[in-house]
């Protein structure tokens, strides 16, 4: 299978829309050809995706998730162009899953460029002080600290990470492959997660 390299993955996406697995994926299929790798995307149904970027989505559902026993609730708004397609079963299963995973994995934004600079900043001085702790050559910490920093990312952005009912996806390729059989942008736009609880400071009062 052909090695390919993010440069060439970031310039399918750009020329197709499709998620970034499924460019890899695609550009491994092909031998590194991006011709074929678009004609690859587009008989997969997922190459359409960037023409609908444009498209306004502002209709959709706003879920409640409440997990069993009342502690932990998730509101969710997922948005699509038109109202008879929040009226599909398939989107609003799609709403409820992300809901679900949302209760289930405690992201902190949607999207990587959500994250706040201020918690990017904190989580790189944690990692640099424990490689270095750890005796690691200050040739190779950087490294260590941007795979790190990688990998937080797939834990904290709800688009990256992988999906609970199916690890082999992530939550991204989930929305890229309902966007590709409903034919409407679809966009998980915000989230508020409540624990019970959560922000108060214990007085220690009864």
């Amino acid at each position: 299978m052909a090695e390919i390299n993010a440069k060439q993955v970031k310039a399918l996406r750009e020329k197709t829309g499709a998620g970034m697995m499924d460019c890899k994926k695609a550009l491994q299929e092909t031998g590194g050809d991006t011709e074929k790798a678009v004609e690859f995307l587009r008989q997969k149904g997922l190459a359409s995706a960037k023409k609908r970027q444009a498209r306004t989505a502002k209709e959709g559902l706003i879920h409640s998730y409440i997990h069993p026993g009342g502690k932990l609730g998730v509101l969710v708004e997922v948005n699509c162009e038109t109202d008879f397609v929040a009226k599909n079963e398939e989107f609003q299963q799609f709403v409820k899953d992300v809901a679900m995973q949302i209760a289930a994995t405690a992201p902190l934004c949607v999207k990587p460029e959500e994250l706040d600079q201020e918690e990017i900043d904190k989580e790189s001085r944690i990692y640099k002080a424990q490689a270095l702790e750890q005796g690691k050559p200050e040739n190779i910490v950087n490294k260590i600290v941007d795979g790190k920093l990688k990998k937080w990312r797939r834990e904290v952005v709800l688009m990256e990470q992988a999906f609970v009912k199916d690890q082999d996806r992530t939550v991204q390729q989930l929305q890229d492959e309902l966007r590709a059989k409903i034919g409407e942008k679809i966009e998980i736009r915000r989230f508020a997660r409540f624990g019970l609880g959560e922000g108060q400071e214990d007085t220690g009062e009864e």
